[in-house]
């Protein structure tokens, strides 16, 4: 018998004889099937196999590594701004909403108020449909929510969004996608919550709070993965003068912060062998905003009632 005959032969190409061989499960190879690894070559399967056995590798918060890297959750909440932006001009019927603090019926439908009895029960038109305004007070909860995606005027939004742009990114990537969608999200239900409790009688819009958010948990991860933090403080203190200067919601401003360093309390301090616990802690200060928002309800409902 010839060398030639006598020779094995690829495991997955059987026209290919080889001498390699595969050092996990020792079936031979050819060239084009061998993949280097520390010692030797392996087989594709041989490969695959040790990957789903191999623990994947975590950031310092719990989040896939890497998986945050392109900043999908940034651009989405980004994207949804902008799309509602654009709903309410079409629900206003002009332009006039670019330029302006214009209260569109997208606006009424959505934004955050409390308890303004001149505007019970008002119908507002949106998109030839009549819809019933309700505030928060009277049940409409959901705009604690909606707020976070309404803006007024074209500044207002670009603002915002070149804020979330440059810190979500940066945010996202050393969370993971669905810890620093948490964050935003609680962050902006802060805020929302905060308007709620201490000016509940004026309208309140904007991705302020979630963004004013990002700040404070910005804080909290530069102090983990030891940044320096003389810039943030520097850029929080700016923006809170123009805020009391400007006549914007120092409320929503100030719980968002509030609700992004504790966020990032709660991740940074949690032990690294017990990550999957952010998110009893998340659920937990969900329970409380709610906690608080039902017990405002309830004082504005007495204080009316008194009225």
């Amino acid at each position: 018998m010839s060398d030639e005959q006598s020779a094995p032969v690829c495991y997955r190409h059987r026209n290919r004889q080889t001498y390699l061989r595969c050092q996990r499960c020792e079936r031979p190879i050819c060239a084009d099937c061998s993949i280097d690894a520390s010692v030797g070559f392996q087989c594709p399967e041989c490969v695959a196999q040790g990957r789903r056995t191999t623990r994947q590798a975590r950031s310092s918060f719990g989040g896939a590594a890497g998986s945050g890297s392109a900043g999908t959750v940034t651009k989405v909440l980004i994207g949804a701004n902008v799309a509602v932006f654009i709903a309410a001009i079409i629900s206003a019927g002009s332009l006039a909403p670019l330029m302006s603090s214009v209260l569109t019926p997208l606006h009424q439908m959505g934004a955050e108020i409390g308890y303004l009895p001149p505007y019970t029960g008002r119908g507002v038109d949106l998109f030839g449909t009549v819809v019933s305004a309700s505030t928060v007070s009277e049940g409409a909860y959901y705009r604690m929510i909606t707020a976070m995606f309404l803006h007024y005027g074209f500044i207002h939004l670009l603002f915002n969004m070149v804020v979330l742009y440059m810190f979500g990114r940066v945010l996202e990537h050393d969370l993971g996608p669905a810890r620093f969608f948490a964050v935003y999200m609680l962050s902006g239900l802060a805020g929302s919550v905060a308007v709620y409790l201490f000016s509940p009688f004026t309208w309140t819009a904007g991705a302020s709070g979630a963004v004013y958010g990002l700040f404070g948990l910005l804080i909290m991860v530069n102090r983990k993965l030891k940044r320096d933090n003389r810039g943030i403080y520097v850029l929080i203190g700016l923006n809170l003068v123009f805020t009391i200067i400007g006549g914007f919601s120092l409320a929503g401003h100030v719980g968002g912060l509030i609700g992004g360093l504790i966020c990032g309390a709660l991740l940074i301090f949690t032990p690294r062998g017990r990550r999957e616990l952010h998110w009893v802690w998340f659920a937990l200060l969900l329970v409380a905003l709610a906690a608080i928002t039902f017990f405002q309800t309830g004082s504005l409902d007495n204080t009316y009632d008194v009225i």
